[in-house]
């Protein structure tokens, strides 16, 4: 079957619509949703029942790219900065070093095991050399794991920001491949460039993006997420322009906003919550649609050689080796060897020898798939039970909250008070986004004159305001009073 305009929305809503009835049972049987969206690409694919007949990579590179950046930026806004600070340097050892070291020794590996040259080799190393963040964020959320000390935001923090390591490294050996006469020395300022430009520009771009967000006066709520949506993409598509990593430049633009005060904020993290998994949906159909299983099968040999000598050789040393400057129990470190999780983006990676016409790119794609899929299948159905195997795992109840999960969550309020703002009260004349008000309580309601005024993050605070303020402490009310520079409840 061919996609047309007339048929392509009906099979559209279909397949999405099949997948999340699909998902939402999936885990009752140990198997991972995202295995599921690629099932069900590929059985509505050429080789399975629904016969669409998809074979576009440029059209799958193009929506990879996209579905990539929901995922990332709602990874970042995720990701709470007091979370990640004390493991930044082991997150960002593993998904530099890491990468790298996983990359040279999966592509030697595969030079020695092979016909394809060292570069060739290099190459689809660089390609499966990342940890998935769609596939680390969805699996660890869906499972609920909780793990101890600071295993789960190292984990998260890697997956969310090794991607940019792995595309470098990607476009790098690709030119290398394609013009075998350049030496691997040209790589190092290919690799300094866009790193340092994503870096810098995902800062400055965060910034100006917090500023529209709270200065642009939008009349409408809904509108605040399709601003930010706006601005990513401006990100992404700017850095990449002057050179710099796009990936990387997202990701760090939505850490910073993340954790900053914006306008409608949690609704904004809800919208982008909710795309990202619609994203995840659409990237992992689409390049089920793309792969013909037919094809796949006459390398699942090499396949698994390639796939367990990665699962259990190189990610390990790659692990080890960059965590080797810091202190940490061993079974923690053999976990996160263990959370290497490959999934959507190196098939996405995979498109680009393909869309280069480089003589083996068929043959790097299929591989790269299959051990995506090997992946996810072994690793992503353990996770739990190695967490158990190796005492890292902690009960239910235990489960530290995470600062992002209390913000998004409503908890009832048990203390309420009305907090008067007279004439030369500190604050008045600011907007609530402004204030940094305490995080254990809310504004309410705002009573001024013989009105009733339901605030939100433009609202701004006037003398002979009286405030409705909700908390679920005592503390909290104390914290407010303070904010305003007033006595506290207790005095």
């Amino acid at each position: 079957m061919n996609l047309t305009i007339e048929n392509i929305l009906l099979i559209g809503s279909a397949l999405l619509i099949l997948s999340i009835v699909a998902g939402k049972t999936s885990y009752k049987f140990g198997v991972p949703t995202l295995v599921l969206f690629l099932t069900i690409g590929m059985l509505a694919g050429s080789d399975g029942f629904g016969g669409i007949h998809f074979d576009d990579p440029k059209i799958a590179q193009f929506i990879g790219i996209v579905s990539l950046n929901f995922i990332l930026f709602s990874g970042g806004l995720d990701t709470n900065w007091q979370t990640v600070k004390p493991v930044f340097w082991q997150g960002f050892s593993l998904s530099t070093l890491g990468v790298f070291l996983t990359a040279i020794l999966l592509g030697v590996f595969i030079w020695l095991i092979t016909d394809f040259t060292i570069y060739e080799g290099l190459l689809l190393g660089a390609i499966v050399s990342s940890t998935d963040a769609a596939a680390v964020f969805s699996i660890l959320r869906a499972k609920n794991l909780a793990l101890k000390t600071n295993l789960r935001p190292t984990l998260e923090l890697e997956s969310g920001s090794n991607d940019p390591m792995a595309y470098v490294l990607t476009i790098a050996f690709l030119g290398l491949v394609v013009d075998q006469d350049k030496g691997l020395w040209t790589v190092i300022p290919l690799f300094f460039k866009q790193m340092v430009l994503g870096g810098l520009l995902g800062y400055l771009f965060g910034v100006l993006s917090r500023l529209a967000i709270n200065r642009i006066q939008l009349d409408f709520e809904g509108l605040y997420p399709v601003l930010v949506i706006g601005l990513m993409f401006a990100t992404f598509s700017a850095t990449d322009f002057f050179g710099g990593n796009g990936f990387l430049a997202i990701y760090i633009c939505a850490v910073y906003l993340g954790n900053q005060e914006l306008i409608h904020k949690k609704a904004i993290m809800k919208m982008f919550d909710g795309l990202a998994w619609l994203m995840q949906i659409v990237l992992f159909l689409t390049l089920g649609l793309l792969v013909y299983p037919s094809e796949v099968v006459p390398y699942i040999g090499i396949g698994l050689l390639i796939s367990g000598f990665l699962i259990f050789v190189a990610r390990p040393i790659g692990v080890l080796i960059s965590l080797v400057f810091f202190k940490m129990k061993m079974r923690r470190r053999l976990y996160i060897s263990w959370v290497g999780l490959r999934g959507a983006v190196p098939i996405v990676f995979a498109t680009y020898p393909l869309l280069a016409g480089i003589d083996k790119a068929d043959v790097i794609f299929n591989i790269v798939f299959f051990i995506s899929l090997t992946s996810i299948l072994l690793q992503g159905t353990t996770l739990s039970t190695v967490a158990g195997w190796l005492h890292v795992a902690l009960p239910e109840k235990a489960k530290p909250k995470n600062p992002t999960d209390v913000f998004m969550q409503e908890y009832p309020r048990a203390i309420m008070k009305e907090i008067k703002i007279e004439e030369g009260t500190e604050k008045v004349g600011q907007r609530i986004v402004d204030l940094e008000f305490p995080k254990s309580a809310i504004i309410a309601m705002i009573q001024r004159g013989d009105k009733y005024i339901t605030p939100s993050g433009s609202t701004v605070i006037e003398s002979g305001d009286t405030l409705v303020v909700l908390s679920d402490s005592e503390s909290g009310i104390n914290d407010v009073y303070r904010k305003f520079g007033l006595r506290d409840s207790m005095g």
